[in-house]
């Protein structure tokens, strides 16, 4: 094979062609497009020498293969400048939890947004609790006025823009101004967005979160997660999860590198067809609001506009004038959502919920019951069509 020519000066590459070409050599594997999966174990050194001195470009499967390599390398070119190197995790929680403990020990206090991921919340109040680290829970429009929470042994602020069912924006870089005046790193889930739509790193933000189960798989097929880490905090992250054991399986992360390739087209199609599903809905008489940031009628919209260049699928609708069987009964007139906790994926889902009975930092009443929303791939006017079947339903169950 010939060798690979000399390529001229470059430009920065746009986002949409990293995630092409970032993480891959096809010269370095004979030619063939996309990087082997390896399933290993075990690895031999080829002398005594050798295996004593770690001359190898690996040690054991589980700290790396040329598959998880050629994944680590594709995400921190997403994530841009900043990102000093990234852990792949088997699942969303998985990251969140690892990022944590690496920064974390006894006697630390955390802050954590009220309108965090639940499971987040869980993992605090009861791994993190059990360990003696105390957690703080504040509210997500508090912007540069967290400083008040601050206590002399806070070593941490945890931050989800928007919250993934509230969908309250917040102001990241006031808020890590103020953490890093005080010691503190932070930490962001960013699975919303994803580094696609949010630059973490230029935030302010110390480590970056994904459920890559969600956008970077797109195709409801894997378990999987990242975390992206600066410099200052990559060594812990690192520590933590080589001392925890925790590795990916070699499909999945073949799945999430696919999933990679083809993200940025099918983001800006979660994108349009949201806003358009979303505009939707604000005009019917059924709605009291929609939640979602990239609305003009949304309170964080100038929030998301100065710090995102895009949105997804994923938002929520706060109904007026009913009860849960009706919702209930638009819920299950519904043909092409699925009823789910999921989302990221290809296809449309729709999940009640009510932040009520967890939230203990800010009070939820939004005036109605509320409806997730994910928007996949689907025709936006086919879904709509099967939205109104879902008002005709809601209408019956009130008369």
């Amino acid at each position: 094979m010939s060798k690979k020519p000399q390529a001229p000066a470059k430009t920065p590459l746009k986002p949409e062609t990293l995630l092409v070409n970032a993480g891959r050599d096809p010269l370095e594997y004979h030619g063939f497009v996309n990087p082997p999966v390896y399933h290993a174990s075990t690895l031999l050194y080829p002398t005594a020498e050798d295996q004593v001195a770690h001359r190898s470009r690996y040690q054991y499967g589980r700290r790396g293969t040329p598959t998880s390599e050629a994944l680590e390398n594709a995400l921190k070119a997403l994530e841009g400048e900043g990102c000093a190197g990234v852990a792949l995790l088997p699942s969303g929680l998985s990251a969140i939890s690892t990022a944590l403990l690496a920064v974390l020990s006894a006697g630390d206090h955390l802050l954590v947004s009220d309108s965090v991921y639940r499971p987040t919340r869980n993992f605090c109040e009861g791994m993190l609790k059990r360990m003696g680290v105390e957690t703080t829970y504040y509210d997500p429009l508090i912007g540069a006025g967290i400083a008040a929470l601050f206590k002399p042994n806070t070593r941490a602020v945890f931050v989800e823009a928007p919250g993934s069912q509230s969908f309250e924006m917040q102001d990241i870089p006031a808020i890590a101004e103020v953490a890093h005046t005080k010691g503190a790193v932070v930490l962001m889930d960013n699975t919303w967005a994803t580094p696609l739509y949010c630059r973490a790193f230029e935030k302010g933000v110390d480590l970056s979160i994904q459920a890559g189960t969600k956008y970077i798989g797109g195709h409801s097929d894997i378990m999987f997660g990242c975390v992206s880490a600066n410099a200052k905090t990559l060594p812990a992250l690192k520590t933590a999860v080589y001392g925890m054991g925790l590795c990916v399986g070699p499909d999945d992360m073949y799945l999430a590198l696919r999933g990679l390739r083809t993200m940025a087209v099918r983001l800006a199609r979660h994108f349009e067809s949201g806003l358009t599903v979303a505009r939707w809905f604000e005009k019917r008489p059924e709605v009291a609001r929609v939640l979602h940031p990239a609305l003009e009628s949304d309170p964080g919209h100038a929030i998301w506009k100065r710090d995102f260049t895009g949105a997804c699928g994923l938002f929520s609708v706060v109904f007026k004038d009913c009860d849960d069987k009706a919702v209930f009964a638009f819920m299950n007139a519904l043909s092409l959502f699925g009823i789910g906790a999921s989302w990221g994926g290809y296809e449309s889902l729709q999940l009640s919920f009510d932040c009520a009975e967890y939230r203990t930092a800010t009070r939820w009443a939004p005036g109605g019951p509320t409806l997730r929303l994910h928007i996949g791939l689907e025709d936006p006017g086919d879904l709509i069509a099967d939205l109104e079947r879902g008002f005709a339903a809601m209408a019956a169950a009130k008369s």
